[in-house]
């Protein structure tokens, strides 16, 4: 039986539920998902709308085996990205040498110098659920060019965090769905990002990671700072980086329209 207090301490799972809603599904089409996944890797399971409903409102914190095994084929994320109570694997730094965005990049202990807060309203009573345009600037030292990403991404709130993932094909660079999890507090915004990366482009399926710090524009309508990470020499390396809005509408049919590559 659940009381009062335990349904209070429920934290919902906003980070599944928004790379469901980049994936253009339901929570139905999730359960459907599941299961021919499972079916087709000879691991069948009884996934249902429910049981998906249970994982996003935070009833159930960590999937069984089966189902972990079924997310990851569904989504293309590892489980500990979807927002699940599940040890995170120690960051590791990749060995092609190159340095820069290039790099695997931990984020234990690392925020991003970008100023005091400017004096604004406090923000913590407003909402930014809705579409934002990303987009963010690196320097790759093997290719000695500096790069553009960009994506549509759903942010969802719940209090003071934000969990956003990229739209399916709404991104500058075909199959590099990216991933934030973030904490406002009045007009700043900390927290990681993780982009994985397409298995044929130039970095070959690598999944990068990184800290992240924005500030939040009195409009509201645009955020601005620095993402950092650590290169394969331990230096720091950081670029420029923003959030802005887009739609509040998560419907079917606006997710639809920005399900394309930005301009």
């Amino acid at each position: 039986m659940t009381t009062a207090s335990d349904a209070a301490s429920v934290t919902p799972n906003d980070t599944l539920r928004a790379v469901r809603i980049g994936l253009r599904l339901s929570q139905d089409d999730l359960a459907r998902a599941l299961q021919r996944a499972g079916h087709a890797a000879g691991d069948p399971n009884g996934a249902s709308k429910r049981l998906v409903q249970r994982w996003e409102s935070g009833r159930i914190r960590r999937p069984r085996p089966l189902y972990t095994r079924a997310l990851e084929s569904v989504t293309g994320l590892p489980v500990e990205s979807l927002g699940f109570q599940v040890p995170v694997p120690m960051a590791r730094v990749t060995s092609d040498g190159r340095g820069g965005h290039d790099m695997d990049h931990s984020t234990d202990g690392v925020t991003a110098a970008v100023g005091a807060p400017r004096s604004a309203p406090s923000t913590a009573a407003e909402n930014y659920s809705g579409i934002w345009l990303s987009r963010y600037e690196f320097f790759s030292s093997g290719r000695e060019a500096t790069f553009k990403g960009a994506h549509f991404v759903v942010l969802l709130q719940h209090g003071s965090q934000l969990k956003g993932h990229s739209l399916e094909g709404a991104s500058l660079n075909p199959d590099s769905p990216l991933s934030l999890d973030l904490r406002i507090d009045r007009n700043v915004v900390t927290g990681t990002w993780a982009e994985q990366t397409a298995t044929d482009g130039y970095y070959r399926g690598a999944r990068y990671h990184g800290a992240i710090q924005l500030l939040v524009e009195p409009t509201g309508r645009r955020m601005v700072g620095k993402w950092v990470g650590f290169g394969k020499d331990m230096d720091v390396n950081t670029g420029p980086w923003e959030l802005v809005f887009q739609d509040a509408s998560t419907a079917k049919e606006t997710l639809e329209a920005y399900s394309r590559a930005p301009e």
